[in-house]
């Protein structure tokens, strides 16, 4: 599949990264576009600070730049990535990092086999999204208090839904931070890891709950 590479070791775990977009465009994605290249620093630094866990951390290429209403084009990017990773690996934890658009996407993703944990950084939730998050994941959603361009009250609001209705949900504001993870993006990336770490490599107790 364009920009990504599937593993063929046994990692424990797989992450893939969803980059943000546009509303609606049909041109094509390239990996200079900034929304990749952002991504690009996070995905590196997650495989930079996961190294020796086992988790193998893949950013997706979107095939084109929009969300595009009903197609849902980064959906069906990232739907194709799953299948790719689940026929060579069907037992393996799947994480979903998502920032913005990405993020929105990451929610249609997670009621798919083997994902177990979602981040969204700033996500587009325009249609209370995380609804679409089932009970039995793990869900961080992070949000700069100072964005402009997706609404963290929107984003706190919905994660304490998704906390009533059972999922395991935690809300992470970022103080006077905005939309693009530039406000000391390290604390992003710390927090991204430590949140997988813990939801990809902890060993899962009978019933479905995990225990150290």
């Amino acid at each position: 599949m364009a920009g990504m590479e599937i593993p063929s070791s046994r990692g424990r775990a797989h992450v893939l990264v969803l980059p943000g977009g546009m509303p609606s465009s049909t041109a094509t994605a390239r990996w200079w576009h900034p929304s990749q290249l952002r991504m690009a620093l996070l995905t590196e630094s997650l495989r930079l600070r996961l190294s020796g866990t086992g988790i193998t951390v893949r950013q997706v290429l979107y095939t084109v730049r929009g969300w595009n209403g009903e197609a849902r084009s980064p959906v069906q990017d990232g739907l194709r990535a799953l299948d790719e990773i689940r026929r060579r690996r069907p037992d393996a934890p799947i994480g979903l990092v998502g920032h913005s658009m990405g993020g929105r996407a990451v929610a249609y993703l997670a009621a798919q086999p083997q994902v177990e944990a979602v981040v969204a950084l700033a996500p587009w939730w325009p249609d209370d999204e995380a609804a679409l998050i089932p009970p039995g994941r793990r869900l961080l959603v992070a949000h700069g208090t100072a964005d402009r361009r997706t609404d963290p009250s929107a984003s706190a609001a919905q994660t304490e839904a998704a906390r009533r209705r059972g999922v395991d949900a935690t809300w992470q504001p970022f103080p006077g931070a905005g939309h693009f993870l530039l406000t000391r993006p390290w604390r992003w990336h710390a927090v991204t890891a430590d949140f997988l770490r813990d939801a990809l490599t902890t060993a899962r107790a009978p019933g479905g709950h995990r225990e150290a």
